[in-house]
């Protein structure tokens, strides 16, 4: 493991712990006041929840109230916990997105960053993942029973997995990168349709790396 993946994982995990901790402390005690009410009853009962369903984040929401152990009062819980922990994941993604892109800018290809370029894309990670850890919406969205954290999950992880797709294209077997994609966005749908947004970017990032940039090659991808 080189320099800078050694001190990636371990910032990178560090962050995590960070957002599921702030996360856990602050998640709702039982439910908010919309949606979220309904997704922990029809989850609990594996019910049809409502249009257009989400039935991959009742299966898993299903999942974590197996640890209420039978007992109706925490089944609220598990499922808020199951989010703070599917959020502080989306940290982890976001900084390790966030730390390609710096490297990217800073360090040229074939080369080792030093110490100082290494602090550099350090601190850009962490800024920018514990910066939207902290955000209104996300927090939000963190603390309770609704399908936006597991949604938000499984974007930071298809954009991750682009990226990582863009440091191998040229290799043999570079591609599993891009059916791991086509599966997580099929899951996510079982979700929330926000993956779907995604694709452009993965479009784009495919093209730049794949076909020579042109005015013209732009406009039709």
């Amino acid at each position: 493991m080189t320099f800078f993946k050694r001190w990636n994982n371990i910032v990178g995990w560090a962050v995590f712990a960070i957002a599921a901790a702030v996360y856990l402390m602050t998640m709702e005690p039982v439910s908010s006041l919309w949606d979220c009410s309904e997704f922990i009853a029809t989850s609990y009962k594996l019910e049809v929840g409502h249009p257009p369903g989400a039935p991959l984040f009742m299966m898993l929401a299903r999942l974590a109230t197996l640890f209420a152990f039978g007992n109706p009062d925490y089944v609220g819980v598990a499922v808020n916990a199951m989010n703070s922990i599917a959020s502080a994941f989306c940290i982890l993604f976001l900084f390790w997105t966030i730390t390609h892109l710096a490297k990217k800018v800073v360090v040229k290809e074939g080369e080792e960053c030093s110490m100082g370029q290494l602090c550099g894309i350090m601190g850009a990670g962490l800024i920018g993942a514990l910066t939207y850890t902290f955000t209104d919406t996300f927090w939000f969205s963190a603390v309770e029973g609704e399908v936006y954290a597991m949604s938000s999950l499984f974007t930071a992880v298809v954009f991750w997995a682009i990226l990582k797709w863009e440091n191998v294209a040229f290799q043999p077997y570079a591609n599993r990168w891009l059916i791991f994609i086509a599966y997580m966005v099929g899951l996510s749908i079982g979700v929330h349709l926000l993956n779907l947004l995604v694709i452009p970017a993965i479009v784009f990032i495919y093209y730049f790396k794949k076909y020579e940039t042109t005015k013209w090659g732009i406009i039709k991808s």
